[in-house]
């Protein structure tokens, strides 16, 4: 048996897979987000540890047998938060979240520091991205940087808990701005334009090499017998490409989960910073990955929901499947920018928009503008990674949005891309996880790394795709003039 534990945005999710790979069991436990000032986002890292033990102590009350036989355990989680330890690895701060913005000005120091970033790194300074947090740990906090011995991204930090080793993977690391992307080791240039070392750095393994063992007493309190590794691991995006099979050059995924990501991978490093195109390395030896990402997708629906009183997110998607054509022509155009945005903007004073509301506008119909807009931002990453020359066809569907077959039709369509979904998508990045820790154990690839079995696919309607091109262009017009005017209304960063 392997488990495969994901430390995402709004939960940690343990997945439980046997040797054939088939899931077993999946538990989740609810996070939260805080957010102290406009553009913050943080999290306490505690509370992923907390998280994880109550997924187990919840998995061990239903599955206790087979846990007993879990010989490996994977970890994959949310990129680029800043956890900052001291010498005694107590946080010393909440952690800095992927989708938190507050750091632009840093990016712009990082860049004056090291002209090169772009090159060594694949990628443009932003916000999202771990080194420019640590810049502004310093200027605004130098009392807590002066006290950072150890900086990790936050599945890393659970690693740290769970076996007491400090130990990153290529995937995770490629989503720093410390690492060369290229030679998959970290970078002095990078690390000292921060006033960091490779003292303050976890160890590099890739995700399906041991990155250590778990405690003895965890393994008692969980019932685990015998030794259990713990893989390497990967970045969320990277260990939802293992878990879809996305390990050759070519193919490739749509995730909707928080963000919004198109992921293809690569034999080699292809950088293209200048769309906003992310190159990383992939948990997999020897393979990279481009991907364009979206800072807000599934969370702008749980968003409207929300907003609207809405019951929960399936129950306002079958509000909006009741739509005629003719309704959801006249909804509003939304941009989905309630975080920013990255791929193509580069814009983290970005906001979200509802343009075209009247009278007769519904919650209904503001919910399908969400489910729209999402999709637009997908369709400029989609452009982006085109015009980097990426070849793109068949695309599995992963993440919670991949439950709504409304939406996978609705994105299918507007990308011209057929789609698929997998039995057991929905698991994404844990159940790449739980195939890591297989790796790491021994068993080979090609055997591991396959697609799930298929569930459905989405062929593109020529039709639905000409009546969504209009406002398709409406969406871009729009981001052009309203970026004209948001700058003065992003609030104090």
């Amino acid at each position: 048996m392997y488990l495969g534990i994901d430390v995402g945005t709004s939960e940690v999710k343990v997945l439980l897979v046997d040797e054939r790979g088939s899931v077993l069991a999946s538990v989740g436990s609810p996070l939260e987000v805080s957010r102290p000032q406009p553009r913050w986002s943080e999290q306490d890292p505690a509370a992923w540890w907390e998280a994880t033990q109550k997924a187990l102590a919840r998995l061990k009350e239903t599955q206790a047998a087979e846990l007993a036989a879990v010989r490996g355990i994977g970890l994959s989680g949310q990129m680029h938060g800043a956890t900052l330890l001291d010498a005694a690895d107590r946080p010393l701060r909440p952690a800095i979240l992927w989708n938190d913005v507050r750091s632009d000005r840093e990016c712009e120091e990082l860049l004056a520091r090291v002209p090169e970033t772009p090159r060594i790194t694949g990628n443009l300074a932003m916000p999202g991205f771990t080194a420019p947090k640590l810049l502004w740990v310093a200027r605004h906090e130098p009392e807590v940087f002066g006290k950072v011995a150890t900086v990790l991204l936050p599945k890393d930090y659970l690693r740290l808990c769970l076996t007491g080793e400090k130990f990153s993977d290529m995937s995770d690391a490629a989503g720093t701005l410390w690492l060369d992307v290229a030679r998959r080791d970290w970078s002095e240039a990078m690390l000292a334009a921060c006033g960091l070392s490779r003292a303050h750095m976890p160890r590099l393994v890739e995700g399906s090499e041991p990155a250590g063992t778990l405690l003895p007493e965890l393994a008692r309190r969980f019932g685990m017998n015998g030794r259990v590794t713990v893989a390497g691991g990967g970045g969320d995006n990277a260990a939802s490409a293992v878990g879809i099979g996305a390990v050759t050059p070519g193919t490739g995924f749509v995730s909707l989960g928080t963000s919004g990501v198109i992921f293809v991978v690569n034999d080699r490093f292809l950088p293209n910073p200048a769309r906003a195109v992310h190159a990383f390395c992939h948990a997999v030896p020897r393979r990279w990955h481009q991907m364009s990402v979206m800072l807000s997708a599934a969370s702008c629906l749980r968003w409207v929901t929300h907003l609207v009183g809405g019951a929960g997110e399936a129950e306002m998607v079958a509000e909006v499947e009741g739509l005629s054509a003719e309704a959801r022509l006249r909804a509003p155009i939304f941009l989905p920018y309630l975080s920013g945005e990255r791929t193509p903007h580069n814009d983290p004073a970005a906001q979200g928009v509802f343009f075209g509301l009247s009278h007769d506008t519904d919650r209904a119909a503001l919910a399908y503008s969400v489910l729209e807009g999402v999709t637009f931002g997908l369709a400029d990453g989609l452009e982006s990674l085109r015009s980097a020359g990426t070849e793109v066809g068949v695309l599995s569907l992963v993440g919670g949005g991949s439950r709504s077959p409304f939406w996978a039709q609705l994105i299918a369509d507007t990308l011209g891309a057929r789609l698929l979904t997998h039995a057991g998508g929905e698991t994404g990045a844990a159940l790449g996880a739980a195939r890591l820790a297989q790796l790491a154990v021994g068993r080979r690839e090609d055997e591991v790394c396959v697609r799930p079995p298929l569930l459905r696919e989405y062929e593109p309607s020529r039709d639905s795709a000409r009546s969504l091109a209009d406002r398709l262009g409406r969406f871009r017009q729009l981001y052009t003039a309203s970026s004209r005017v948001w700058g003065k209304a992003s609030g104090p960063r």
